[in-house]
């Protein structure tokens, strides 16, 4: 079975974001979300035939049809995942949220600009947070607040993220790698602590 054609788990669960009036129907699949790339397409551009359009864009962009067709270093192709319609389940592409993203700056529609300023300005602010971390940390503890948490779950929250910090550079340096042997680790601590295994 290829990647694209990969069946969805059972994690899987479809829901319907609404843009400016437009649905974007979206799924989990695999604890992310992925979006219906012609409902992306069709909401940016107002075009008529979505599954066109794309075709024309990947001709237009050879890099954007190298991420389809193969991905890229970190970057998955989209894939053909079950989505609820009004006529029952349907295979569809769907793209994540990073190939989406690669997929709008790739769209020549002034419909487009909002996300493309958006993506660039989150590009620099991470670059002024690359040369100034506290920088990340005030953004943190805004987007908290802005959330609606208190001040005193913030602290408690932003220590926390220093102490497991602290411990998973302290397991590092003893030798300790790979997400399983940290999960490994976290699970007797939590064992031993509290009695329950995450």
């Amino acid at each position: 079975m290829s990647k694209k054609d990969e069946a969805p788990t059972p994690d899987t669960e479809s829901k319907i974001a609404v843009f400016k009036g437009k649905e974007i129907r979206k799924t989990i699949f695999k604890n992310e979300w992925w979006f219906v790339v012609n409902d992306v397409i069709a909401t940016l551009t107002d075009s008529p035939d979505p599954a066109q359009y794309f075709k024309r864009l990947k001709e237009r962009d050879p890099e954007l049809s190298e991420l389809n067709s193969k991905g890229g270093v970190q970057f998955v192709p989209p894939l053909m995942l079950e989505i609820m319609t009004k006529g029952g389940s349907q295979k569809m592409y769907c793209w994540n949220t990073e190939g989406i993203f690669r997929l709008i700056q790739s769209i020549p529609s002034p419909k487009a600009e909002p996300f493309k300023r958006w993506l660039a300005k989150v590009g620099y602010e991470r670059i002024q947070e690359i040369e100034d971390p506290e920088l990340a940390i005030k953004r943190t503890r805004a987007t908290y607040r802005i959330k609606g948490y208190s001040d005193e779950w913030i602290e408690k929250r932003m220590r926390g993220i220093d102490v497991r910090k602290n411990l998973t550079d302290e397991w590092k340096k003893r030798g300790v790698n790979g997400e399983t042997e940290y999960s490994i680790l976290t699970s007797e601590i939590s064992k031993a602590a509290f009695g329950l295994t995450p």
